[in-house]
Order: C-alpha cells, then sequence, then structure tokens
C-alpha cells in the first residue's frame, strides 16, 4: 500500500500528524462545492507511519476539523496495539445540483485485530464490513483472512453447509465437548454467510423442515406419558415430561444458543432473520416451505426478544462528538427524512435538538432504534417550523424549552421486526427530557403518512369510474376553476403526481379542504383488522398518543409530497379531561365508532401530563379498536362520510 499511496511523513507525535495531515486535506478544498468526492482510506501505523491512499479535498473545514479530532483519538487509542488500525471514510458523494446521493458514509474503523502486523502483508484497502461493507465473516467472528471467500458460492457449498448443519446437530445429546461445538458453529456461520441469496435460501429451508420438531417422537413420548397417567412413580413421570419438552422445542433452538454464544453471534442472528422475512414475503401462500419458515421464524422472533428485552438495551445520546462510525449510521438508517448533507447532520444533532439511540451489548457499533426530538417552545407543524423555532429561540436555554416534538423514529434492523423497541425508547426519552428540561410539558410527534397518495390516488380512479362520490359539488366546482373540465380527474392525477400543484396558490387552496378531509378519513376510518390502516398511525395509537393535529403543507419536499401530498400529523400525549360519545354512523366498507373528545381549559399537570394517559388510551386501542382523536381530527373525518355525520356532530 506504502507504494501506491502518497508517503506523507513519519511522525512521533498526534499533533505532528494534525499539522502535517490537514494540508492535505483541506488545500484545494474552494473549488469542490457540488463535484463528486471519492472515498478516502487512511491507514495508521503504530509506527507513526501515515500512508495516503486517494486523498481527496473536502468541502467544508468544520467537517476536516471534526475528521481529524476523530483521527487523533484513534491515534492515541491505537498506539497500544500492535498491529495497524484502518479508517476508511466515504465522503458523501453529490451531483451536479448539490445533492446526496442515496447513501452517505462518514467514517468506518475495521478490526485492528483483523490486520496484526504478523508478517508484513498489504491491507486490503476495499475490505469493508457488515452492512456497510461486503460479506466478509470477519464482521461476526474474527476469523482468519483465508476463510474469508474469493469467489461467488456454488451448490457444491450450499450442500457443504447443509452436511456441516447435519454434524453439528448431532452433537445436542452428545458430551462433546463446548470448545469443538463452537468452532464447528464459527466454520457453519462464516460458510453461511459467503452464501449467494439462492444458496442461503437452499439452506433455509433445509434448516426449517427438517430441523425443527420431530414430530413421530413428539407423538411416541406423549402416548409413553399417557400411560403413565395412573403410575405412582413421580420420577418417571417428571422424566417423560422433560423428554417431551425437548423434544417439542425446534433443534435449532439448541443452534441459536450456541450462536448467541460466539462474539457477533447475536448480529449474525439478527441478520439471519432478515433473510428469513424477506424468503417468506416471496413464497407462494400454497408452497409447502411456508409453513416450516414461518415456524422457524416465530422461534428467532422469541429468542431475540429475549435477547433484546429492554432491560439489556443501552440508552446513548448521539452529538456531533460522538464516534465517526456511530453518525455515519444514524445518517445511512434515517429512513424519515434523509440527511441531505454534514451541515444537515450536525444540525440533528446540535441545539435544541437530541438524537437517542437504544444499543446492545452484543453489537456495540450499531444503533438498534434512532429517535430524533426536536424541541421548541410550541409544538410544530411542520418541518420548516422545527428549523425556524431553533433560530427563534437563539442559544439553547432550558427555561424556553416549552415542548418536545419526535419528529423521526427508526428501526435500523429488519431482523428484529416485531420486537417491541420503539415505544420504550419514547418513554425513556421523555424521562430524559424531563430532567434535563423540567419545564417541558408537551410533547408530540410530527409524524409523516407514508401511504395517502397511494390511497388517494386509488379513490380517484374508484370516484372517475362512478364507483363513490369522493368530493363534494362545491369542491368540484372549486376545482373546475383550475383544472379541464372534461378531463378533471385524469387532470387531478397528474398533478398529484407531478407536484405541479404546489407552485399555483389558486389550486393550492383548492385543494385544502378535499385533501385534509380525505387525509382525516384515511387516518381514522380506514381499518385493517379493525385497526388503523396506515402503519405509522398503528404504531403511535399502540403506543397511547392521540391522533391530535393534521398539517396542510407540512413537508413540501418531494419525498414529503409523494407520500401525503404534504400533510403531516401531530400524534399527542394529553391529559384531559374527556367525554366519550359513540355516534354509529355508515362508512365507506363498515360501520365505524365516531368519538367526540372535549378538552378542559385547566392547564395539565406536568409530572403526569406523558405517561398517565399512555397506558390507558394504549389499552384501549388495542382492546377496543378505539382511536383517541381530538376535535379537528373528527370533524374533518366527520365531514368525509355525508351530511349524516356532520348533522350529529353539530347537536353536540
Amino acid at each position: 500500500m506504502a507504494s501506491e499511496g502518497k508517503r506523507v511523513s513519519k511522525l512521533n507525535k498526534p499533533s505532528g500528524l494534525l499539522a502535517r495531515l490537514k494540508p492535505h486535506l483541506i488545500s484545494s478544498s474552494a473549488d469542490y462545492v457540488g463535484q463528486s468526492l471519492v472515498s478516502t482510506y487512511l491507514r495508521v501505523r503504530v509506527e507513526g507511519v501515515i500512508t495516503v491512499n486517494e486523498l481527496e479535498p473536502q468541502g467544508e473545514g468544520s467537517i476536516v476539523d471534526h475528521e481529524l479530532g476523530i483521527l487523533e483519538r484513534d491515534f492515541n487509542n491505537s498506539v497500544t496495539n500492535k498491529g495497524n488500525l484502518l479508517i476508511s471514510r466515504a465522503v458523501l458523494r453529490m451531483d451536479g445540483n448539490g445533492s446526496p446521493n442515496r447513501r452517505m458514509g462518514l467514517c468506518q474503523r475495521l478490526s485492528p485485530a483483523r490486520y496484526l502486523n504478523t508478517a508484513g502483508s498489504p491491507i486490503d484497502e476495499m475490505g469493508q464490513t457488515g452492512r456497510h461493507g461486503g460479506d466478509s465473516t470477519d464482521y461476526y467472528f474474527g476469523s482468519n483472512e483465508d476463510e474469508t471467500p474469493h469467489r461467488p458460492s456454488t451448490v457444491e457449498d450450499e450442500v457443504h453447509v447443509k452436511n456441516l448443519l447435519k454434524e453439528i446437530l448431532t452433537y445436542r445429546e452428545s458430551n462433546v465437548s463446548n470448545w469443538i461445538i463452537e468452532s464447528k458453529v464459527k466454520r457453519l456461520s462464516a460458510a453461511y454467510k459467503s452464501l449467494l441469496k439462492p444458496h442461503k435460501e437452499g439452506f433455509l429451508k433445509e434448516l426449517s423442515r427438517n430441523h425443527a420438531v420431530d414430530h413421530h417422537q413428539v407423538q411416541a413420548t406423549a402416548r409413553t406419558l399417557i400411560g403413565l397417567e395412573d403410575s405412582l412413580d413421580e420420577r418417571q413421570v417428571l422424566k417423560a415430561e422433560e423428554r417431551l419438552k425437548m423434544q417439542l422445542t425446534p433443534q435449532y433452538s439448541w443452534l441459536f444458543i450456541h450462536l448467541g454464544r460466539l462474539e457477533r453471534g447475536v448480529k449474525f442472528l439478527v441478520d439471519m432473520r432478515t433473510d428469513v422475512l424477506e424468503l417468506i414475503s416471496e413464497l407462494d401462500s400454497k408452497d409447502p416451505h411456508l409453513l416450516p419458515l414461518q415456524q422457524l421464524n416465530s422461534t428467532l422472533r422469541e429468542t431475540l426478544s429475549l435477547w433484546f428485552s429492554v432491560g439489556f438495551l443501552n440508552l446513548e445520546r448521539v452529538t456531533w462528538r460522538s464516534p465517526c462510525e456511530m453518525l455515519q449510521k444514524i445518517s445511512e438508517y434515517e429512513a424519515v427524512h434523509p440527511v441531505r448533507n454534514w451541515t444537515d447532520l450536525k444540525r440533528r444533532v446540535g441545539p435544541y435538538r437530541r438524537c437517542f439511540v437504544y444499543t446492545h451489548s452484543s453489537m456495540p457499533d450499531e444503533p438498534l432504534v434512532v429517535l430524533h426530538t426536536a424541541l421548541s417552545d410550541e409544538i410544530a407543524g411542520s418541518m420548516s417550523g422545527i428549523v425556524s423555532a431553533a433560530s427563534r429561540m437563539s442559544e439553547e436555554n432550558p427555561s424556553l424549552v416549552k415542548a418536545a416534538i419526535f419528529y423521526s423514529i427508526s428501526s435500523t434492523q429488519k431482523g428484529l421486526q416485531g420486537i417491541e423497541l420503539g415505544n420504550y425508547l419514547i418513554k425513556r426519552v421523555v424521562r430524559e427530557l424531563q430532567a434535563e428540561f423540567p419545564l417541558v410539558n408537551q410533547f408530540s410527534t410530527l409524524s409523516p403518512i407514508p401511504t395517502f397518495r397511494l390511497y388517494l390516488v386509488d379513490r380517484l380512479k374508484a370516484a372517475e369510474r362512478g364507483e363513490m362520490a369522493l368530493l363534494t359539488s362545491n369542491e368540484l366546482d372549486q376545482l373546475r376553476l383550475f383544472l379541464s373540465p372534461d378531463n378533471l380527474w385524469s387532470e387531478l392525477r397528474k398533478v398529484l403526481h407531478t407536484n405541479s400543484w404546489v407552485g399555483e396558490v389558486g389550486l393550492m387552496s383548492a385543494l385544502e379542504g378535499p385533501l385534509m378531509r380525505l387525509c382525516a378519513r384515511y387516518l381514522y376510518l380506514e381499518k385493517r383488522r379493525g385497526y388503523t390502516l396506515d402503519s405509522v398511525a398503528n404504531f403511535h395509537l399502540r403506543n397511547g398518543a392521540m391522533m391530535w393535529r393534521l398539517n396542510w403543507r407540512a413537508d413540501l419536499t418531494p419525498r414529503g409530497l409523494g407520500n401525503s401530498c404534504g400533510i403531516m400529523v401531530n400524534y399527542r400525549w394529553v391529559n384531559s379531561k374527556t367525554v366519550f360519545i359513540d355516534l354509529r354512523l355508515a362508512s365507506v366498507e363498515s360501520r365505524v365508532i365516531i368519538s367526540v373528545l372535549w378538552f378542559s381549559h385547566n392547564p395539565p399537570c406536568k409530572c403526569r401530563y406523558f405517561l398517565d394517559q399512555l397506558e390507558s388510551n394504549s389499552r384501549r386501542y388495542q382492546e377496543e379498536q378505539y382511536v383517541t382523536v381530538s376535535e379537528q381530527v373528527l370533524r374533518l373525518a366527520a365531514a368525509s362520510i355525508g351530511e349524516q355525520a356532520e348533522k350529529v356532530t353539530s347537536k353536540l
């Protein structure tokens, strides 16, 4: 590598390193705004020899300073390691318009143990690991590089892994040393990671179908136990029950326990469950492998739910001084509001913002759930409102903070799907914020509505076919002033698809009423198995929040317009006096119950503002499918199902 890169210097102190390295990083930065940047790889050797390969100038001096600070800390930490530390920073790539691409890497460190300087062998510069890089087995178990696959897997490799699986499971009821079992399980995990997707699927089908529960053994043991019904030998009965219990446990449960004991083994199981979920989603309902795979998924979920119980999770606040790889993953995992650039990321972890994550001791570098919170003097109704609040309140002052808005929560591991983590994170963060900001008495989300536009377009097509009355006569008359009367429905679908309506003030005004009304109908009245159709709404309502306020033009980014025509919703936790009145009205497909809530004007009790109401609302939603809503959402939803609802609600 030294011959390929540019030798900077041989230094003995980190301060000298920074002084020599900094000019190379920023000397040509002036002309790099909007241009593509390439990855930078820095190899820091313990002796102080610095080799820089493909070193590119950066766009912002403050970012370079941050990176140099991280580099200095890592250099100091590496002095105690007799090896090399590889730092790989995949710099944000930008197109000609200054827009980021899908992935933004900041910095990623590889384990120094993998690159021990035993024979002076060169470092693999592209050796990135885990979710953010290749499928190197070293990410999981630190195995030798000789074990790392260098070619695509074949059917023979799949057969080899299946045979290794069978061999390992024969040790289940034997007295073989745990060291031997661990060694075999390591080989199995490394071999599985090297398989291509079709071969992984073949392995998972084999695992789920032939190494689950042996039904013949279960039936035989059950008959034996039934025969002991009148036996007076309690010891014999207990042994039969224990044997039946063991046989009812799938064989692969034993394998999962041994995998979980390995270094990075829990992460391996999380990724394996991701593969299982993907395979299940691709199978036909009549496929014979579907039920065994569903049982495999259920067993994995139960195992992981024990290991990821809230007592084993660590709460961490992410700041601009957090490890670089954590900042990288925060930016990459953001699923609600993509991080645009370095400045955007710095703002999200800066003043009047809080970013909290849950981590697990077995996956210390992986954020499991990420919660972004904005601190303000009032509940914001738009993303621009969140940004303007920080500017309005200038420097961070706890006495000015009255509201906390959770504007993004992302689960980062698909393999942990179905395991409740976000709910516990929100509750824990509330306690942290109440301790830091005693005057905070309002907690709310500012949430997207991911599939509202798809729902809307589907209903517009039905209205065009004459299957339903979607818009009132007054709304149609207003729209005809801006759209072609002959092709009104197709024109409306077109402007919604292209977002061209955003730039026309008159058309925006004409669309506000019907879109807000139909959005309330979608959130409040449309159901799946009795629960709200919208997945985000379902999550917050299960956690006890109230559907509090719909916000027009809250997110005018292309993503926000594409998801929900720019509408966002506040889910809020309130401590209020509530009057429940059931109005049984016919909706589009079924009967719904609309509950009217009247709020007292008494100020809420600060200490009971959040958590007391959560339990009541959550239980009522999950047990009775009852949605707690504000008067604004209620009236919009009532207006969407006809004049009858309006007449009834007007009497209340």
